[in-house]
């Protein structure tokens, strides 16, 4: 990867809608090559797909929370517990770490009550949950805006 794909990442990162000819005009190339690139980036699957930004307060999800879990350490608990995860549309990230907590969650929904139901009916009846600690989000101090991708 050279400079010219870093350059294209960061822009496609900064605004994944500008036209081919407005990404190749600002990494200085002309848009057949700019194309290919973009392509190539994506087959080689260092692009791996393209998301709009949304606002949780459009969508009655600005209620976040960070859940680190405690899972029993067995394969078939901790692959039953991730499976189950998927399920569960207000868990927008999960990770497993290393050490304790073993997993971290970042959970969006539209208030506490929805929260603490969502607490009762769903984490902590998952199969192998042992621990579950909440951490309320009062407030982003920085957004995601993509990886660094500087050489």
């Amino acid at each position: 990867m050279d400079e010219i794909d870093r350059a294209i990442l960061r822009e496609l990162q900064d605004d994944g809608r500008l036209s081919n000819q407005e990404l190749a005009q600002r990494v200085g190339l002309t848009p057949s090559p700019c194309m290919r690139r973009v392509r190539q980036l994506e087959q080689d699957g260092v692009i791996q797909g393209y998301r709009a930004v949304i606002d949780p307060d459009a969508v009655g999800r600005a209620f976040e929370v960070l859940v680190s879990i405690e899972v029993k350490r067995d394969r078939e608990v901790v692959e039953a517990f991730e499976s189950a995860l998927q399920g569960i549309p207000d868990v927008v990230e999960a990770y497993r770490l290393f050490g304790s907590p073993g997993c971290l969650l970042r959970i969006a929904v539209a208030d506490l009550r929805a929260y603490e139901r969502l607490w009762i009916e769903r984490l902590t009846a998952l199969s192998g949950v042992t621990e579950v600690n909440s951490q309320i989000i009062m407030k982003r101090i920085k957004e995601p805006r993509g990886l660094p991708v500087d050489g």
